[in-house]
């Protein structure tokens, strides 16, 4: 019988399934402004949400 602790071993879950489970767990959302799944308007508001909790992202600043 092997047996691994989550986080040591087995398999290791999709970047979506992280992102699934933390919103699922601990109600943290993670999203990508340039996620295609969302329309245009739910993308900018992801952008100005962004901008207001943590500032303009690098590249935006320079253009």
């Amino acid at each position: 019988m092997r047996f691994h602790a989550r986080g040591y071993g087995g398999e290791r879950r999709s970047p979506d399934e992280v992102k699934r489970d933390g919103w699922r767990e601990q109600g943290v959302l993670a999203v990508a402004v340039d996620d295609q799944r969302l329309s245009w308007p739910e993308r900018e508001l992801v952008r100005q949400l962004g901008e207001r909790l943590y500032g303009k992202r690098p590249e935006a600043a320079h253009g």
